[in-house]
């Protein structure tokens, strides 16, 4: 059975990252489907650049990987043209959902009272589900992860597209080393969202349904996760 809703956007919604089509009763859609095709974009894109990379540091540029083969051209060449199109992605879903992208950051950016006991319940209730009450959109752990996440991607982005674009000079030389460094800090960042988000970790169990097949995530994770961001929903559902 299924409970037909038209979609529309509501002012205590924040735009790009809640929607509200065709709720079926007992789930809840958290994230729009052109956010949830983004988010695709971008880690089909990102991995591709991770194994490229990866690839090219252990010194193996003359010998072709697997991708390399698939794609019919040099690692480094692919390298740079999948990072073009990782930037291009974060381009377009920064202008299509701006007011998407400014909640992104203010709701990273939010502190609550309360956030320091949430963080310090977070170790056990990864294991068992009990998670403190937060107001938030994100939890609080989710706030610093998005955080710590935007600054290594901007880093990593804006120092590819420099090297992309000066092919060498004195400034190249310390390019090289801050462009690989900030990957190296995003990589465990991004090994650490993909075990939450996977639902890997049992208190996360069922969370992975939020960003994928259709983005209906079962009331009952939403509210043992997101309580606040769960009761102001349902109230713009009335």
């Amino acid at each position: 059975m299924t409970t037909e809703r038209a979609s529309q956007s509501t002012p205590g919604t924040p735009r790009g990252l809640s929607w509200r089509p065709r709720r079926r009763v007992g789930t809840v859609v958290r994230y729009r489907r052109w956010v949830r095709w983004l988010h695709v974009g971008v880690y089909v894109t990102v991995l591709i650049l991770l194994a490229t990379g990866g690839w090219l540091l252990l010194g193996k540029e003359g010998d072709p990987s697997p991708l390399s083969r698939l794609a019919g051209m040099p690692d480094t060449q692919l390298h740079v043209w999948v990072g073009w199109a990782f930037t291009a992605l974060l381009l377009g879903g920064i202008v299509i959902g701006l007011r998407g992208a400014a909640t992104f950051v203010t709701e990273s950016l939010r502190y609550d009272r309360g956030d320091v006991g949430w963080l310090a319940a977070w170790p056990r209730a990864i294991f068992n589900g009990r998670f403190p009450t937060h107001q938030g959109h994100f939890d609080p752990g989710q706030r610093l992860a998005n955080l710590a996440m935007l600054a290594a991607f901007v880093t990593v982005t804006a120092s590819g597209i420099a090297m992309a674009m000066l092919h060498g000079g004195p400034a190249f030389v310390w390019l090289v080393p801050l462009h690989q460094w900030s990957t190296y800090l995003l990589i465990p960042l991004l090994a650490g969202h993909i075990a939450i988000a996977c639902g890997i970790l049992p208190g996360y169990r069922g969370v992975w349904r939020s960003m994928h097949l259709g983005g209906r995530l079962d009331v009952a994770v939403a509210r043992r996760l997101w309580p606040g961001w769960l009761d102001r929903h349902e109230q713009d559902d009335v």
